[in-house]
């Protein structure tokens, strides 16, 4: 496990020294986004004081330097676009795109794996051709596509549903009633991403299932005459659902990236929105620490998953040992 952490560190460290130069590779320049309109009318000396007093115009090694000193900090900068502290920004974007692509990510893994069951016990069948084809069907559409077409049936024609935000602007509800709206709010960008999000949770359930059911101590279970119930519930599932954990933490990164496309269709205050923000601004601190945090996050629930892992299945720890 030592020799593990210390590659999860050396990543983290390429991580670190990629992101500096993401910003940077990107064409264009951010002096639009620091002055605004007025960039026309300025000279070429003055473009020159503003990058300077942003150290843009000090060699990369310098403002690597500046980037690690302030990384560790805690002093992340001021938004080029926004004008706010970077702290500021990106803490309550991360909480409404956790509390958006958790909610997904729990209801996703929750069907995909039932649907990907169901699927390999009833597998030769009509109901496992039907479950087969509409789930790949949905994995094919793009989720914006299913947001568009979501927002524009449910939201816009029929009325059933927000067309946009988190929350009520002008609602003064508290509590449950406050709870109620946000929940509300995040119906159609959640079923957007849910639907798009079955495939891989429902494809490793139904292969890990079918791979189960036909090891050696399944067989026994049968041969001893155990209904099968019990074999499909102590033996088939709880073994089969071993590499869906793993798929779950893999996917725990996404948790404050969200999908950036369904957040600007519904127009949801998440960091999906901020990060595009940044990207269309050049605005190089936003787009640092936004992509950061995505980044440490999935290193974090990877070694997690290690960690984890070996509680759930004690096997690797003797494959290890040999």
């Amino acid at each position: 496990m030592k020799k593990r952490f210390v590659h999860y560190l050396i990543i983290l460290a390429v991580v670190i020294v990629v992101n500096f130069f993401i910003p940077r590779l990107l064409p264009g320049s951010p002096i639009r986004t620091l002055v605004g309109e007025d960039t026309g009318s300025m000279t070429a000396e003055e473009k020159m004081g503003i990058l300077e007093a942003y150290h843009l115009t000090d060699p990369l090694y310098k403002q690597f330097g500046y980037y690690i000193r302030d990384l560790f900090t805690g002093n992340w900068g001021v938004s080029y676009s926004k004008r706010l502290p970077i702290t500021e920004l990106i803490l309550p974007a991360a909480g409404w795109t956790l509390l958006l692509s958790g909610t997904t990510m729990l209801l996703s893994v929750l069907l995909g794996s039932l649907l990907g069951a169901a699927s390999a016990l009833r597998r030769r069948k009509k109901k496992d051709l039907g479950i087969v084809l509409s789930t790949t069907f949905l994995s094919s559409i793009p989720p914006f596509w299913i947001a568009i077409l979501l927002l524009g049936v449910f939201g816009a024609k029929l009325g059933w549903f927000p067309t946009y935000g988190a929350y009520s602007m002008w609602s003064d509800a508290q509590g449950f009633a406050k709870i109620a709206d946000i929940a509300w709010h995040m119906v159609l960008p959640v079923l957007a991403l849910v639907l798009t999000s079955l495939m891989p949770y429902f494809s490793t359930t139904r292969y890990s299932v079918l791979k189960t059911m036909s090891a050696d101590y399944v067989r026994m279970a049968r041969f001893r005459g155990l209904p099968e119930h019990k074999i499909n519930t102590g033996y088939i599932l709880r073994n089969a659902f071993v590499p869906v954990f793993t798929l779950l933490m893999m996917d725990v990164g996404y948790l404050l990236s969200g999908s950036v496309l369904v957040e600007t269709v519904f127009s949801y205050p998440g960091l999906g929105v901020l990060m595009r923000d940044a990207v269309s601004a050049r605005d190089y601190p936003l787009i640092q620490y936004t992509f950061l945090i995505s980044s440490v996050l999935t290193i974090a629930a990877l070694f997690a998953a290690d960690l984890c892992y070996h509680r759930i299945d004690p096997s690797l720890e003797a494959q290890n040992a040999q």
